[in-house]
């Protein structure tokens, strides 16, 4: 097997990776005076994001115990990196070269280039005034220009990804949940959008606002796997019930609720309208620009959401773009509306 050299830097720490054949080496520079921690070649240790933080020191002594730890850890399977630590709203922080393969046929990073990093600014403490408040992930988001460089001059790179591929430079931990924009919480998702992800980014952040789950709790949960996070934090509503001979039949009233991704988006980007109905309904939306109307349609999932995509291009800044939204399953409808205003 070909050896491959992963990069990831941020927040003053630089990692390099060195995958061999069967093993993990990891050679960690610490951007500290009078500091270092170097693996050697005849003790590899799994590769990880290292932070300026002081290994315990040994006795001539403990030499054997030693050894055999070292070994312990070569043949067990390294744990998930702990999340990484940045404050950086605004902006995109650190580096990523190397080799990353991506899992789960690209729909999960590789773990060790792309731990998933938090801003230690949002707290549980302070959330109703950071994720939990109107337009905070504007406040945060990089300009399109840093992450459109980084994701093609770093992470498609990294990623082995070619030019063209049909991707979405994702935030592992979001900025729903107080993710940082820094190179080990980004990655290059490939697949069509819009992205199913970001319905599970949105349940979580209900569910910690809502105060049903905590906030670190949310972080782990979709750093691990988004695609398992809501069932294991409890919120989901477990495997998708055997499909049902049409039309759909909904006990009790219809209901409907629907919001945006983002309430002020910049031309030539993609606002999501999120719907939450009953399963399996069909959803037709409508938005009603200043000179036209543009209708699309959808389904509901198992879990009763859908998720319609806006391209904004050439809309009139400054004017309010209502979306309607009807949700219909057999003789009834519910009805309901969201609306974003785009920007110059």
């Amino acid at each position: 097997m070909a050896r491959g050299r992963v990069l990831v830097q941020h927040g003053g720490v630089r990692n390099t990776i060195i995958r061999g054949a069967g093993t993990l080496m990891a050679v960690g520079a610490l951007a500290l005076s009078g500091c270092a921690d170097v693996g050697h070649p005849g003790s590899p240790s799994p590769a990880r994001h290292t932070r300026a933080a002081a290994m315990p020191s040994r006795s001539p002594g403990s030499s054997a115990a030693s050894s055999v730890r070292r070994r312990t850890r070569r043949t067990r399977r390294p744990a998930q990196a702990d999340l990484v630590r940045v404050h950086d709203p605004g902006r995109v922080t650190g580096t990523l070269t190397g080799q990353c393969q991506a899992r789960d046929h690209g729909r999960l990073p590789d773990r060790q280039c792309t731990p998933g990093a938090v801003d230690p600014a949002v707290t549980q403490t302070d959330i109703a005034t950071t994720i939990c408040s109107s337009g905070y992930t504007e406040r945060v988001r990089p300009p399109e220009s840093q992450t459109e460089d980084f994701k093609f001059s770093q992470a498609y790179p990294a990623y082995g990804m070619a030019s063209g591929t049909t991707s979405e430079l994702d935030h592992l931990v979001p900025l729903e949940l107080g993710g940082a924009n820094d190179a080990a919480n980004l990655w290059p998702e490939a697949g069509s959008l819009p992205n199913p992800e970001d319905e599970v980014e949105n349940a979580l952040r209900t569910a910690v606002c809502d105060g049903h789950v905590s906030l670190a709790r949310a972080q782990r949960a979709i750093a691990r796997n988004w695609e398992t996070a809501e069932s294991h934090l409890g919120l989901g509503s477990g495997p998708a019930p055997t499909a049902q001979p049409q039309p759909t039949h909904v006990a009790g009233k219809l209901r409907c609720t629907a919001w945006a991704s983002t309430t002020s988006p910049a031309d030539y980007h993609t606002v999501y309208i999120y719907v939450r109905t009953a399963p399996d309904v069909s959803v037709t939306t409508i938005a009603h620009y200043k000179t036209t109307d543009t209708q699309k349609t959808a389904v509901a999932n198992a879990a009763g959401r859908a998720t319609i995509a806006y391209y904004i291009s050439g809309a009139t800044p400054g004017y309010t773009v209502t979306v309607s939204v009807t949700a219909t399953a057999s003789s009834k409808t519910a009805t309901c509306s969201t609306s974003f205003t785009p920007v110059s």
